[in-house]
């Protein structure tokens, strides 16, 4: 397995629509799994959700989180960050708009973002990064 990698060193794989696992913590300490849209941009992942979302509200009174994006075939790519999250209120249209094509396509996405209740975004810069492929194992 090589370890040690940059993000580029990854080829495509956050740019693949592939789910994002983001960790929150509970106001007792444990911690929330969400299975999440993300968009990686400008050194950091933005995740789209609304104000009064469970995510939002962990954040805000712990801005901890952690998130993994992880591909399910061979080679095995993945990248985990930890981080204290950041909100960003500007541009939420658009990059909602983003994230909802990446994943849906073009005309899927456009209607899904008019509709979306997101409202916020949830700004993940790399704090700690890992990450990982397996293309040097043969499987």
């Amino acid at each position: 397995m090589r370890k040690g990698l940059a993000i580029a060193d990854l080829g495509d794989l956050v740019d693949l629509p592939l789910l994002a696992v983001l960790a929150t913590y509970r106001a007792d300490g444990t911690v929330l799994l969400s299975p999440v849209w993300h968009e990686y941009r400008d050194g950091g992942f933005n995740v789209c959700t609304s104000e009064g979302d469970i995510k939002a509200r962990h954040l805000r009174r712990d801005p901890r989180a952690g998130l993994v994006v992880a591909e399910p075939v061979p080679p095995y790519r993945g990248v985990e960050v930890t981080t204290e999250a950041t909100f960003v209120r500007d541009g939420v249209e658009a990059t909602v708009g983003r994230v909802a094509i990446k994943y849906l396509g073009e005309a899927k996405g456009r209607q899904y973002a008019q509709s979306a209740p997101d409202d916020i975004v949830v700004r993940l810069e790399p704090g700690h990064l890992r990450a990982w492929d397996f293309s040097d194992t043969p499987i």
